[in-house]
């Protein structure tokens, strides 16, 4: 037998009421996006690496350890976007949109990264993100947080996450910290976690994030960059954390968050599912206003979020139920010179209402289709013969209760199903 080729490992097969459940989910957020008058963007999959060794840093884990690198024809070395932003905004610098404008856009999509895979985390996972380019102003920051809030309220799962918000002020500030924090943590060094004692020389502000135990327990003695920040940094994000209580948005406010990418600046936050596990980062943003001139354009300053969708699903599924439904009503034509009044049934279904339609193909016995309309899981089967083709009518057969069939004008059939079936 020839030898089944499975899936990548990392990547999966999406099915059924996962899928609805995630195009649910992808359909909110661009409902909301869509009211705050964000509009879409959509960036290539490929870019050049660069763009993100530059724009996210070398020594994050998004790029040292965890990105997908191709070499092309051209001897050029591109990778698959790890994240949205940097693409967004370089996006932004090559067509202009920040001349004379402000741009709010969103953007949806798959992301890769080379991780260990595990429930919630895969390496081709999809984003929603949306980004404030060209405002300074503490309200950008808090209109993002406020949109994502929204979100999770229509979503159902507000009451199963919780915002965590931190300032890490100006690089500055952070280089400031940095040090002092290196002084601290270096005559323990010997307590860190591996990762730790690696973050510890490449990226010390890292080692804030860290989920062991143990080395959260040496970080309590730590310094805290709050201590490190600028009057002006204090300044904008106590306008911050004011919006958020005058819109009764609670907080936690989180010492230990920095975020994992270099372009951050000032205000950062996450979304913290509740009894999740390891894989609790729903998602998260903050302000990064360095980021356009590192990649070359002038300075922009700017703010934004990204939200797992995967993830988001795990806590919606804990939540909610998803009921799978492929099909609404299932038509059957009941010999062959019935099939093009039976196109015209389905047609006049599809195009005159949201339901799902589906038509018998192949041949068979009537029995026999009335069993694939079953199994379908639809409500109504639509049965056409002889009659219903000469009459121009329908034969409407409920499948999921007992209730007896009658015929239906097709001119009525779609008042019938809204108004006496109460479809």
């Amino acid at each position: 037998m020839t030898e089944i080729i499975p899936s990548v490992r990392g990547m999966r097969d999406v099915l059924f009421a996962d899928a609805s459940r995630l195009s649910h989910i992808e359909s909110v957020f661009r409902l909301v996006l869509e009211s705050y008058s964000f509009e879409e963007i959509r960036t290539p999959i490929v870019e050049y690496e660069q763009l993100f060794k530059r724009g996210l840093g070398e020594s994050t884990d998004a790029v040292a350890k965890e990105m997908y690198r191709l070499l092309d024809r051209d001897e050029k070395w591109l990778a698959l976007r790890p994240e949205g932003t940097a693409s967004v905004v370089r996006a932004a610098i090559q067509q202009n949109l920040c001349y004379d404008d402000r741009p709010r856009l969103w953007y949806m999509g798959p992301m890769f990264r080379y991780e260990r895979p595990q429930a919630g985390r895969y390496r081709q996972f999809q984003h929603v993100g949306a980004e404030t380019l060209g405002l300074e102003d503490p309200l950008s920051d808090f209109e993002l947080i406020q949109i994502v809030t929204d979100v999770f309220s229509e979503l159902g799962i507000s009451s199963g996450v919780q915002l965590h918000i931190n300032s890490i002020g100006s690089s500055d500030a952070r280089a400031r910290f940095r040090a002092k924090l290196v002084d601290a943590l270096q005559p323990v060094s010997h307590l860190l976690d591996d990762d730790s004692k690696t973050r510890l020389k490449m990226n010390p502000l890292r080692i804030l994030d860290s989920k062991v135990p143990a080395t959260q327990v040496v970080l309590r003695d730590a310094p805290k960059l709050m201590d490190s920040l600028s009057v002006e940094s204090k300044k904008r994000f106590d306008k911050v954390l004011n919006l958020l209580e005058n819109a009764n948005i609670r907080y936690k406010l989180d010492h230990h968050l920095v975020r994992g990418l270099d372009y951050y600046t000032d205000t950062v936050f996450e979304w913290i599912g509740t009894g999740m596990g390891a894989q609790d980062a729903l998602c998260a943003g903050g302000r990064y206003d360095g980021l356009t001139t590192l990649l070359g354009g002038k300075p922009t300053p700017g703010v934004g979020f990204a939200a797992g969708i995967e993830r988001i699903a795990l806590l919606h599924e804990q939540m909610h139920d998803v009921e799978r439904i492929s099909t609404d009503i299932y038509v059957v034509a009941m010999e062959e010179s019935h099939q093009q009044y039976a196109l015209e049934v389905a047609h006049l279904l599809r195009s005159g209402s949201d339901v799902r339609v589906r038509q018998h193909i192949g041949e068979g016995k009537i029995k026999t289709k009335l069993r694939w309309a079953d199994r379908s899981g639809a409500t109504w089967v639509l049965i056409l013969g002889d009659d219903e083709q000469r009459d121009r009518t329908v034969t409407l057969k409920w499948l999921r209760f007992k209730r007896p069939q009658e015929t239906i004008p097709l001119s009525d059939l779609l008042t019938t199903l809204y108004a006496k079936l109460e479809f």
